[in-house]
């Protein structure tokens, strides 16, 4: 069992940071690679980054490479998702996902992750 809380959401100005921040709860936590999605008004849930067990290994849509950066503590139970260059297109809920199968795949389908956190809004203004 993995229990995850987000939090880092806000609003801020095109061209802005923000950094998110996902804490985990549960023994299980490293064996877990970790994820990020969101879900736009009016649109259906997209892949953000996805980080393997050790935190080698990171993947990104295309739409945030390169502003993006996925990052993992295992010591400290945490994933975090840095934001740069924001854009309006950004503007979403985010959460954060667990695929715990011990394994080191690491999908960017979001059916396949176990768990996942309640979300944190970002609002993004030109």
């Amino acid at each position: 069992q993995v229990q995850l809380r987000e939090s880092g959401g806000g609003l801020v100005q095109a061209g802005g940071s923000l950094r998110f921040s996902c804490a985990a709860s549960g023994p299980t936590f490293s064996s877990c690679t970790m994820g990020w999605f969101r879900r736009a008004p009016g649109k259906e849930r997209e892949f953000v980054a996805a980080i393997s067990r050790s935190g080698v290994g990171t993947y990104y849509a295309d739409s945030v490479k390169g502003r993006f950066t996925i990052s993992r503590e295992n010591a400290r139970n945490a994933v975090y998702l840095q934001m740069n260059s924001l854009k309006p297109e950004d503007t979403a809920i985010y959460r954060c996902a667990a695929y715990c199968s011990g394994s080191d795949y690491v999908p960017q389908t979001a059916t396949l992750y176990n768990y996942w956190g309640q979300g944190t809004q970002v609002t993004v203004s030109s």
